[in-house]
């Protein structure tokens, strides 16, 4: 398999690199920054903003790792995606968001979500929003991928996750949960193996 990993340096996206190249992927990092932080070496130092179609042509994936952490950068996620999104409109190259928690739904009607619960932070309400733009597109073979409620950065590799959808899902321990590093295994298997276009997929630790 052949991947791009974009927003690279993100700490979540050094991970799916790291994942891809212990399974002897063929790896491209993409970073805004000068330093690499990847286990990557074919490094190449351009924003998300300035990729074009022959930047990412011939991958078999892109994976998106933006992420914005300041109330100023949070509609980047919409305008990162839909860059993303046109340049490979109607190829068969896929492209994988790692996404958020917040717009998974808490019933089964799916009229409530974990962002409507009142301790939920306001700054991450815009991976909702792009993952609605998101569903807008019939040109690109997308997949969101949201982790569990609690994503924790350094939290350990334990090789297993549970594959679940659009709803907040618990484990047989009533945790919503998963690692950076368990995370990275379920997008990789995602890229590999699964067969989830346009759609919105979740996982949790086991």
């Amino acid at each position: 398999m052949k991947i791009a990993v974009v927003a690279a340096n993100g700490r979540a996206a050094q991970k799916v690199i790291k994942e891809a190249l212990d399974r002897d992927f063929e790896v491209r990092a993409f970073g805004r920054n000068d330093l690499n932080k990847t286990e990557c070496k074919d490094y190449i130092k351009k924003d998300i903003m300035d990729l074009t179609a022959e930047d990412l042509s011939g991958f078999d994936a892109v994976v998106d790792g933006f992420g914005a952490w300041t109330d100023e950068e949070q509609p980047m996620h919409i305008k990162t995606s839909r860059h993303l999104c046109d340049i490979l409109s109607g190829t068969d190259t896929r492209l994988l968001i790692v996404g958020g928690a917040g717009s998974l739904y808490v019933n089964p009607e799916h009229t409530a979500q974990v962002k409507d619960g009142p301790d939920f932070p306001p700054l991450a309400n815009a991976q909702g929003a792009e993952l609605d733009e998101l569903r807008k597109r019939s040109d690109v073979k997308w997949t969101f991928i949201s982790p569990a409620g609690d994503f924790q950065a350094d939290g350990e590799r334990t090789g297993e996750y549970i594959l679940a959808g659009e709803e907040l899902t618990l484990n047989d321990r009533g945790e919503s949960i998963i690692s950076y590093a368990d995370y990275a295994i379920a997008m990789v298997d995602e890229i590999e193996k699964g067969g989830h276009i346009k759609q919105r997929i979740s996982v949790v630790r086991k």
